[in-house]
C-alpha cells in the first residue's frame, strides 16, 4: 500500500524505519520529513501539513492508502476528521478524542468522573490569579503546575515552595511564558513513584500494549533542571511487571477507552498513558494522542512483525493483535541535544561521527537539516542514539549508546549520562 506518515521529527523516523520493515508497503512518504527519514521514503517538503486541502489532494494524487499522524498538533487541529471525511483511512484520534492531550482540564475531569487514577488537581482560569493565589496558600509542597494546551512538552512547572507557585503563577499568567496554551491551568498534587510509559495502539474498542518504556524529561542527570520534552528513553522498563502491566490495562486503558466512546470520542490510534507507579498503584501523569518521543525510539526498536498491518487494522476498526510482538530485546534512546535547550540554542552546526556505527546502533534524527550535502542542527533534541541488545540486556544496550554517542560530534552538543541508570540500579 501507499503510506503517508506526517511529521518530522525523531519520532517519525522510528515510525518510517518500522514501516519500512513491512512487506504491505509499496510507497512511503512523509511529509515533511527530515534528512533521516529520506533514507527510507520520500520527503515531501512542498506541502504544509496545516493546509488540509493540500494535504487531500496529495493523497489522492499518490492514492494513499493509509495516513499516519505522527504530532500532537495536526490531530488537535482536526486533521483525521478532515481525511477520514473524504474516505482516507488514517491511524490517529479524531479531533474530539485528541482533546485527551489537546486540553489538561478535559483529560482531568474525565478521569475525575470515570474513577482513573489520577492526582488531585484544581483547574484555574488566567483571570482567576486571586483564587490561583488562595489554593496555593492552602496546598502541600511540591506541587504541579500545567499549562492546559500543548506546550511541545514543557508546559509542567515543578513547585519546590509557596514562593516558586506564585513565581509560577506569575510567568504563566502574566508573562504568557506558554502563550494560549497557559490561558488555563491545573495545580495538582505531586505524586511520588517513579514514572513509566505505555502505548496502546487501538481501534477504539480492542488494543494492545507495546511494550512499557520510561523516558526521562529533566534537563539534568538525575532527574534535575527543567522539563524538556525527553532527554531519552528505555524499553523494557523492568518496573513494569507483569502484575502492574494487568493493573494498568483493567484500571487506566480498559476504563479510559470505554469513557471515550461513551463520551462520543472514539479513540482511534496510539494512547500513550504516562503513568506514574505509587505506592497507591499506578497512576496516570498525563494522556497523549500519540506515539511519545523518545520512548518511540525505544519501543519501535525491540518489537518484530508487521508494523504497518498492526496500525492499518487498527484504522479499519479491526485490530489484528498478532500483527506484531516483543523481540525480547531491549533499547536504550539517549537524546543528543543543543547546548541551552529547552530555553535558547544555536542552530547550524554540522554534525559528524554518524557513520561506521555498529548494526544495534540506529541513529534518529529530530531536530536536523540538510545544507550542501551535509547534516546540521535544526533543533533542541537533535538526535536519539539508539542502541539496541538482542537479550533484554539494558546494562548492554545503555554502553552501546554512549559509545556511539562518543563518536558523534556536533559543537555545544549536550546529552543525558544516566539514561537507564534506574533500571540497572534496581537490577
Amino acid at each position: 500500500m501507499n503510506v503517508l506518515l506526517i511529521g518530522s521529527g525523531g519520532r517519525e523516523h522510528a515510525l518510517a524505519y518500522k514501516i519500512k520493515q513491512s512487506k504491505k508497503l509499496n510507497n512511503l512518504y512523509i511529509l515533511p520529513g527530515n534528512p533521516g527519514t529520506k533514507t527510507l521514503g520520500e520527503n515531501i517538503t512542498y506541502i504544509n501539513p496545516n493546509d488540509f486541502n493540500a494535504v487531500e489532494s496529495f493523497c489522492k494524487d499518490k492514492n494513499i492508502e493509509l495516513v499516519i499522524i505522527g504530532p500532537e498538533q495536526p490531530l488537535v487541529n482536526g486533521l483525521a476528521d478532515f481525511l477520514r471525511q473524504n474516505n482516507f483511512k488514517v491511524f490517529g484520534p479524531n479531533k474530539a478524542a485528541a482533546e485527551i492531550e489537546g486540553h489538561k482540564t478535559f483529560s482531568k475531569r474525565l478521569m475525575a468522573k470515570y474513577n482513573i487514577p489520577t492526582a488531585d488537581f484544581a483547574e484555574f482560569s488566567s483571570n482567576e490569579i486571586e483564587r490561583a493565589k488562595n489554593y496555593l496558600s492552602s496546598c502541600k509542597f511540591p506541587c504541579v503546575i500545567k499549562a492546559d494546551g500543548l506546550a511541545a512538552g514543557k508546559g509542567v512547572i515543578i513547585c519546590n515552595s509557596i514562593t516558586d507557585s506564585l513565581n509560577a503563577l506569575d510567568e504563566i499568567f502574566v508573562k504568557k511564558i506558554f502563550g494560549q496554551a497557559g490561558e488555563k491551568i491545573i495545580i495538582e498534587e505531586f505524586l511520588i513513584g517513579e514514572e513509566a510509559s505505555i502505548f496502546a495502539i487501538t481501534d477504539g474498542t480492542n488494543f494492545i500494549c507495546l511494550p512499557s518504556a520510561q523516558d526521562h524529561k529533566r534537563i539534568g542527570d538525575n532527574d534535575t533542571g527543567k522539563n524538556t520534552g525527553g532527554m531519552g528513553a528505555y524499553s523494557p522498563a523492568p518496573i513494569v511487571t507483569k502484575e502492574i502491566s494487568n493493573e494498568v490495562e483493567k484500571k487506566i486503558i480498559i476504563p479510559t477507552l470505554n469513557a471515550m466512546e461513551l463520551e462520543g470520542r472514539k479513540f482511534v490510534g496510539c494512547l500513550y498513558c504516562g503513568l506514574m507507579l505509587t505506592s497507591e498503584g499506578p497512576k496516570v501523569v498525563e494522556f497523549n494522542c500519540r506515539f511519545g518521543d523518545p520512548e518511540t525510539q525505544a519501543v519501535l526498536s525491540i518489537i518484530e512483525g508487521d508494523f504497518l498491518e498492526l496500525l492499518y487494522s487498527a484504522s479499519e476498526g479491526k485490530l489484528n493483535k498478532n500483527a506484531v510482538k516483543y523481540s525480547g530485546g531491549a533499547a536504550v534512546c539517549v537524546v543528543a541535544a543543543s547546548k541551552g535547550y529547552p530555553d535558547s540554542f544555536e542552530k547550524g552546526y554540522e554534525i559528524s561521527g554518524m557513520e561506521n556505527q555498529s548494526e544495534n546502533i540506529i541513529i534518529f534524527q529530530a531536530g536536523t537539516r540538510e545544507i550542501e550535502n551535509k547534516i546540521v542542527t535544526n533543533g533542541g533534541r537533535v538526535l536519539g542514539v539508539t542502541s539496541i541488545s538482542k537479550k533484554n540486556d539494558l546494562e548492554t544496550a545503555k554502553r552501546g549508546a554512549y559509545y556511539a554517542l562518543n563518536k558523534i560530534y556536533f559543537k555545544d552538543i549536550y546529552f543525558r549520562r544516566d539514561i537507564a541508570d534506574k533500571a540497572l540500579k534496581r537490577n
